[in-house]
């Protein structure tokens, strides 16, 4: 105890004592003062301890209302991460611009950390701060949305517009608040982060790589740090910030920046606080829209997709959809493996039934003379095929359950069986079933490289991609954890989720995720991660057309 007082004491010292640089003085915007004529919104303070998402948590939270607010019109709204500490500052300003018309009539909510309370005096609380804010992932969004905004908006007229919606955090409320929108554009799409925590805490180290990666977001970001921020076991805020811009303009997202020369506090993004509100709600009354813009990425988005494209529903009400396969003449076949029947999708997008009381089929592929369609069969098992225009079906493998399938040009037929962690084939010109490839992970989807050399399997359960070279008589070598893909940085769910995949002509491998479609190139890195539709479930499996 003595040793460990010592070492506190110590720390103190050398932390009061340290050679830090003196902290720089900020200009005071005008519009950070009270002003004449400028009449005051009103503060309302508020309890909530009902999280299910973060569940035993208490905390405050704090309600802005401008004096312009009409309940028959709907307000903006802006997000306060550490709430209480931007009540000194933060309405005076929203005062001001929102008299001057700089930025809408604009509700503020201003929400503290949670904490689960100590259960008698001789335990501590604990303090959900770091668990919250710094988690690279989607849970505090959906605590914004689903819980504690809901009850703080609930005798409010609140747009749900998410362009007229904002948020702001400082150091681990920055990452926080950037996270919300990351996840929830549909939500918030302006973003203002002081000494944002983009490092290695839970995750956000990681979100620089992501940024590149991810298809672009409808997003508006002002990002603030100071050349003596923290230097830390975790990283550098200073550098991380710096990295943060750099993939944000990489990207072609909109965004801001003030650096200066101060340390970890929230000194220089109050000063500057006036300035990024009027950048941020720019605007706001003549082109109030956050779009991407696709004309200042430097990504490889534009050889997939065409610009400002979005998903386009095809077929809706099925259990589970799965192994989608075209053939020739561009119909699309996928299976619902739940409700046991297959669907047909006509080029034009007329949808159809083909098959019911599948077994439960999961994968499918067509076989080189396009008419005939290959099954993996759940209940009783077995590969299947059917004849597109006959409806007959005939049963090519028993005593397996095969999970995906390809068939290769020359008629080789691959398909994975997940609880064996084995490739199985069915040789050109027929014959019995047998193992092509083992030594795997884990198996779960199944594909051809473009030039048919390679069989790809997909490890449901891990981070990787496997890659075996064909022989002469199909079966594999070489067999590698080849493609690296990027799994959720703080998910609980740690796995990969990688399912169905498929290739383009030029080679490159698509591949479902739980973190969405991941775009690799011929050497196994991921150069594109496409998200699902917000909402959705991750997807399940991915083929090309056309």
């Amino acid at each position: 105890m003595i040793r460990l007082l010592c070492f506190f004491l110590l720390a103190a010292s050398f932390e009061a004592f340290g050679q830090k640089p003196a902290e720089p003085e900020y200009p005071a915007d005008p519009d950070s003062q009270k002003q004449d004529g400028v009449p005051a919104g009103k503060i309302t303070e508020h309890k909530f301890a009902d999280s299910k998402i973060f569940p035993g948590t208490t905390r405050d939270f704090f309600v802005y209302t401008p004096a312009q607010y009409d309940p028959e019109k709907p307000a903006a709204l802006m997000v306060f991460q550490d709430g209480r500490s931007y009540l000194k500052n933060v309405p005076t300003v929203f005062d001001n611009l929102i008299h001057k018309k700089e930025m809408p009539v604009t509700i503020g909510v201003f929400i503290n950390p949670g904490v689960v309370p100590e259960t008698s005096e001789n335990v501590l609380a604990r303090y959900n701060r770091s668990f919250e804010y710094d988690a690279a992932d989607g849970r505090y969004a959906q605590f914004l949305l689903e819980e504690i905004l809901p009850a703080a908006l609930k005798d409010l007229n609140v747009t749900d517009d998410p362009n007229l919606r904002a948020i702001c955090g400082s150091s681990s409320g920055g990452i926080a608040a950037f996270m919300a929108a990351w996840e929830r554009p549909d939500s918030f799409r302006r973003v203002f982060t002081t000494v944002g925590t983009y490092v290695g805490l839970r995750g956000g180290n990681e979100l620089p790589v992501l940024v590149r990666k991810y298809e672009p977001k409808p997003l508006r970001i002002f990002l603030q740090d100071g050349k003596n921020d923290n230097d830390l076991y975790c990283g550098s805020w200073w550098v991380a910030n710096q990295d943060m811009l750099a993939s944000l303009k990489w990207a072609g997202y909109e965004v801001n920046h003030e650096w200066g020369e101060g340390g970890h506090n929230r000194k220089h993004g109050n000063a500057i606080f006036p300035k990024a509100m009027r950048w941020l709600w720019k605007d706001w009354a003549t082109k109030p829209e956050i779009t991407t813009h696709s004309e200042n990425s430097k990504r490889d988005r534009l050889n997939f997709f065409e610009p400002e494209e979005d998903w386009q529903l095809v077929s809706f009400r099925h259990g589970f959809t799965e192994g989608p396969a075209v053939n020739r003449e561009g119909w699309l076949y996928f299976s619902d493996l739940e409700q046991s029947k297959i669907w047909k999708v006509s080029p034009p997008g007329k949808v159809s039934l083909f098959a019911e009381n599948t077994g439960h089929t999961n994968g499918l592929a067509f076989a080189p003379d396009g008419k005939t369609l290959y099954g993996c069969r759940r209940e009783p098992g077995g590969l299947v095929a059917w004849d597109t225009e006959t409806g007959e079906m005939t049963v090519l493998a028993k005593n397996v359950k095969p999970n995906d399938v390809v068939a290769a040009h020359d008629g080789t037929v691959y398909f994975s069986e997940p609880r064996s962690k084995k490739i199985w084939m069915i040789p050109s010109g027929g014959g019995e079933a047998k193992v092509a490839g083992e030594g795997y992970s884990g198996v779960n989807g199944v594909i051809l490289s473009t030039d048919q050399s390679l069989v790809f399997a997909a490890d449901y359960g891990g981070r990787f991609v496997w890659s075996g070279q064909r022989n002469p008589d199909g079966t594999l070598d070489f067999i590698q954890p080849y493609f690296h893909l990027h799994l959720p940085p703080a998910s609980v769910d740690v796995k990969s989720h990688a399912d169905g995949m498929c290739v383009s002509e030029a080679g490159w491998l698509l591949v479902a995720t739980q973190m969405g479609i991941q775009i690799c190139d011929m050497p196994g890195r991921v150069h594109l991660i496409v998200p699902p539709p917000i909402g959705e479930r991750f997807p399940s499996n991915v083929v090309l057309s056309g």
